[in-house]
């Protein structure tokens, strides 16, 4: 009996034992995988609701053995509006059950929008959520709700707090730049700090919070951070990563082991700074700051917002969940039905060399590999391309080393280059060098009219090596209305290395691409007209010059992930 199928009946079980009911797979797979020329764009096996609008990962968590996501979601539309905590479940991170939502706009405190937040667990291990409302004025306000029934696995019900809302745009704070409380950490005094995303007279700034009952909170007398040059910090994260070990870290914990990380959402992208944290002094020093020169720290490159970790207790892990939005029209999404889908859960550690993050897909995706086709040592020469079979091109997950033999033959990096997705924009798939352009072609018709190139360019810097990354979307529809921004970034390169290596994922709208060390990724939307479930092909190439050589290629196609609706059992009626 295979993984999935044992998932299923065991939750069949604890649901019905918690008075839901699951509807039949096969029907749910009608329902939410349309037949693929229908929802030629759905995705396979990254996460989305059944329909309707969907943004920001809101506190995800493991409980009492169950993966727990809530998300901003519309019950109404595929479009923003009437903001609720959509709630979904799994066992494993890929196969989901999607419940009621947990938490709807009802009170004058929120009725205008239920939005982003975190879970925090507090004594006891008792989850609770903070999160912003909209409240009848408008305002932005900071509201706490607790489980109805905290021996629930499920987290069916939950109440929001007599207190609410528990803190106010007062002073200073602008009411409409006030928003997305983080997980909440701890001191040894017993003390709760959490942070509020804001922007004050022109700096974006994490505004600092104390508390000793998680009810009453005071603000400190100065923010963990803040910058001139970003503008409103939405959807902040905070928390430490280990400098000598890949678990991950609880939130709460302070050591010397343990550096910082502060997140901020804002122009359209994720960025990241590390830093020493000292809670007795409540300062976050950074080793660099946001939008510094030569310094420009993001999680994902391309399609990824509002982004949010969790530490996950039953593996010492930390995962990454990030937002992808569409790039298409709002009336596509109409149409459609559905917009916005959440990356691959991702893992998350600090560097060998402690100055940036790595990221991996989570190691559950990989039980969705089928059919798998490899081979090794294959040269590559300049100008040439070819086709890799035997595998579903649209749903699929692919792995390829590079060994780079001519790399002293490199041409130099022009010193006005150092906006990568310019130069990625600049210098696309189509545009030969010395060496490279080599990677992939994902998403292609077999003619490539359409194509979405994934690729690395090598330069020499000095006696460095500067190798640019990008995905190419300037050619992956031929469609008209659609955003095809082509993204890129620097990829940084030990000048001892002769190797370097791609993944990526593969879901027919989305694809997310890895450097092999999980330094750099990037991800884009991408609807082809032509290159469609079957008529999708998969290729290797090489456009430059020099030749590389394939040291090792693995594919696989992916199976769907497991997807279950489910509602409420409805109490019967009385006569």
């Amino acid at each position: 009996m295979e993984i999935n199928v044992l998932w299923a009946v065991g939750l069949c079980f604890l649901l019905v034992g918690d008075g839901v009911e699951v509807e039949a797979s096969h029907q749910p797979y009608r329902n939410l995988q349309s037949l693929p020329r229908e929802q030629p764009y759905r995705t396979a096996y990254h996460f989305q609701p059944p329909k309707n609008w969907m943004n920001d990962p809101n506190g995800p968590m493991f409980y009492k053995g169950v993966y727990h996501l809530f998300y901003q979601y519309n019950p109404y539309a595929a479009v923003w509006g009437n903001i609720s905590w959509g709630h979904s479940i799994s066992y494993d991170l890929v196969n989901w059950v999607h419940l009621e939502p947990a938490i709807n706009p009802s009170e004058p405190f929120d009725i205008n929008g239920c939005w982003s937040g975190s879970t925090t667990f507090l004594s006891g291990e008792k989850p609770a959520i903070l999160y912003t409302g909209a409240d009848l004025k408008k305002r932005q306000v900071q509201n706490l709700a607790v489980p109805k029934n905290a021996s629930d696995p499920l987290l069916i019900e939950w109440v929001k707090s007599p207190h609410n809302p528990l803190l106010t745009p007062i002073d200073d704070i602008d009411p409409d730049n006030f928003r997305d409380p983080t997980t909440a950490w701890q001191g040894p005094d017993k003390v709760w700090r959490v942070i509020i995303g804001s922007k004050i007279k022109g700096r974006g700034m994490a505004i600092l919070y104390q508390s000793k009952d998680f009810v009453s909170w005071t603000r400190s007398n100065k923010p963990l951070h803040s910058s001139t040059k970003t503008g409103m910090w939405e959807c902040p994260d905070f928390y430490p990563v280990s400098i000598n070990s890949k678990n991950g870290v609880e939130t709460s914990a302070q050591d010397i082991f343990t550096k910082h990380v502060l997140k901020a959402s804002f122009k359209d992208c994720d960025h990241y700074i590390l830093g020493n944290y000292t809670l007795k002094t409540e300062n976050f020093l950074a080793d660099t700051d946001f939008m510094d020169t030569g310094f420009d720290l993001r999680y994902d490159y391309g399609k990824f917002y509002a982004s949010k970790t969790f530490y996950d207790s039953a593996k010492k892990r930390r995962i990454l969940w990030g937002w992808v939005t569409e790039s298409d029209s709002e009336s596509d999404d109409i149409r459609k039905g559905w917009s916005g889908i959440q990356s691959i859960p991702r893992s998350i550690v600090l560097s060998r060399t402690g100055q940036q993050l790595v990221q991996w897909p989570i190691k559950e995706i990989e039980e969705l590999r089928t059919n798998k086709v490899s081979f090794d040592s294959k040269e590559l020469k300049g100008g040439t391309i070819f086709e890799v079979s035997g595998i579903t091109a649209s749903q699929a997950d692919v792995e390829v080393s590079f060994d780079l033999p001519n790399l002293n033959e490199a041409e130099s990096v022009d010193p006005s280059w150092v906006d990568p997705q310019l130069l990625c924009s600049q210098k696309e798939a189509s545009v030969k060098g010395t060496l490279g352009p080599f990677g992939l072609l994902v998403l292609a018709s077999k003619d490539l009219s359409e194509q979405t190139a994934v690729f690395f360019r090598i330069f020499k810097r000095n006696d460095n090596y500067a190798v640019l990354m990008c995905s190419d979307q300037s050619r992956s529809s031929l469609r008209d209305g659609l955003h095809k921004t082509t993204y890129g970034a620097f990829v940084s390169m030990n000048p001892s290395d002769r190797n370097i290596s791609l993944r990526s994922l593969i879901d027919h709208s989305v694809v997310e691409s890895f450097d092999g060390g999980g330094r750099t990724c990037i991800t884009a939307r991408v609807y082809p007209k032509l290159a469609i479930d079957k008529e999708a092909y998969l290729y290797v190439f090489n456009n430059g010059t020099l030749s590389v050589r394939i040291s090792k290629l693995s594919a696989w196609s992916m199976k769907r992930a497991q997807i279950f609706p489910i509602k409420k059992r409805r109490k019967p009626q009385i006569n």
